[in-house]
C-alpha cells in the first residue's frame, strides 16, 4: 500500500507527515483492500486547515473525504473519522447482500 502525503501552498514538516502517514496508516485495519491513500494538505488560509484524503481500494470507486479546522492535526482526525464512516457503510453494504 502506497501513502502519499502533499501539501498546496506551503510545506509540511517531516514530524507532521510522519504523523498523517501513521493515522492514516490505521485505515488498514477497518478495510484491507486499499491499494493507495492519498492525502493533501490546503495551507492556504492560514485560520483553517483543509484536508483532503483520496483511499483507492480494490474492487471499489475511490473513497473521499474533505474537512477543515483550525489545527491541522484536528483537521486530518475529523477526515479520517469520515473515511472510516464511509468504509464501514460500503462493508455493512456488502454484507447485507449475501
Amino acid at each position: 500500500m502506497q501513502i502519499k502525503v502533499s501539501a498546496r501552498h506551503g510545506h509540511l514538516s517531516e514530524e507532521h507527515q510522519d504523523q498523517i502517514r501513521q493515522k492514516v496508516d490505521k485505515l488498514l485495519h477497518y478495510f484491507d483492500r486499499i491499494t493507495m491513500i492519498e492525502v493533501t494538505v490546503d495551507l492556504a488560509d492560514k485560520l483553517h486547515r483543509k484536508v483532503e484524503i483520496l483511499v483507492d481500494a480494490e474492487h471499489k470507486h475511490d473513497f473521499v473525504a474533505k474537512d477543515e479546522a483550525e489545527d491541522l492535526m484536528v483537521a486530518v482526525d475529523l477526515t479520517v473519522d469520515r473515511i472510516k464512516h464511509q468504509i464501514h457503510k460500503y462493508k455493512e453494504k456488502v454484507q447485507a447482500r449475501r
